[in-house]
């Protein structure tokens, strides 16, 4: 679910084992150990048009943001789980932008936008919580989010608009996210395996199945991007038993905004 965690995180980093990261340690080490982030023939990602929070006409934070001295360890993709609208205007992403931040403060009782950054469907890039684009430029700090409960101090949380359970997102939205996910993983290092799902580490559909299986090929074309080799890729026995025996994702969780946040 997009919109999950009840309270502030705490800020102690955490590393719970998902169903994902067992799976797919064993490959991520050896990845690691044969081809160092750091070599000479990894290429530089093109930064991405990021419309920061001034621009998009976000509020003030309720107090202030909290930087941590840590890089973040992954990335986390989510469906905003509202209208697959084909209004892709960047007036329609500042609108979703402040709906969320609203949604976030007043009825979550967040200090900010949850996410580090959303993606709209017109593939207009935003940043969410206030700081996250800074952090970004700078490579070595992330700001603590709200995106997703255990890994807000460790990870970079993405908002992709619209509902993807049963749809793809638009492609210029998608190749928007991996421009997006290619610029984090080459300013903090990482590599393009240690792009996650929202439900490999909580209960919810979130980021619907169509986009959730989408991110192989993500990690595939992120790959390309810094120049290093594809990700290999692990199948996830236990969501397909889940699906294989009911019919429907390991969550129904409502994931929505309000009625009257957004035309």
């Amino acid at each position: 679910m997009t919109f999950s965690a009840p309270h502030q995180p705490s800020t102690r980093a955490t590393a719970p084992y998902t169903r994902r990261s067992v799976l797919t340690g064993a490959f991520a080490l050896a990845a690691a150990t044969a081809l160092p982030l750091a070599t000479a023939g990894r290429a530089s990602a093109a930064a991405p048009d990021i419309i920061g929070c001034a621009a998009w006409g976000a509020r003030a934070a309720s107090e202030a943001v909290v930087v941590l001295d840590n890089r973040p360890e992954r990335i986390i993709v989510h469906h905003t789980a509202t209208a697959n609208v084909t209004d892709y205007s960047k007036q329609r992403a500042f609108a979703l932008a402040r709906a969320i931040q609203t949604y976030h403060m007043d009825a979550q009782g967040w200090i900010d936008t949850g996410q580090h950054f959303t993606v709209s469907r017109g593939a207009f890039v935003l940043e969410g919580r206030h700081n996250s684009l800074a952090e970004l430029r700078t490579g070595t700090r992330q700001v603590r989010a709200a995106h997703c409960v255990g890994q807000n101090t460790v990870s970079i949380g993405i908002e992709n608009e619209g509902t993807y359970t049963s749809q793809d997102p638009p492609a210029a939205q998608y190749a928007a996210l991996a421009d997006l996910c290619a610029h984090i993983c080459d300013q903090y290092g990482l590599a393009a395996s240690e792009i996650y799902g929202h439900r490999d580490f909580n209960a919810t559909a979130c980021p619907g199945d169509h986009l959730y299986a989408l991110l192989p090929t993500l990690r595939k074309d992120v790959a390309a991007r810094l120049g290093t080799p594809a990700p290999e890729e692990a199948a996830d026995p236990i969501e397909e038993l889940v699906r294989q025996a009911t019919g429907r994702p390991a969550s129904e969780y409502a994931e929505y905004l309000p009625a009257g946040l957004l035309p």
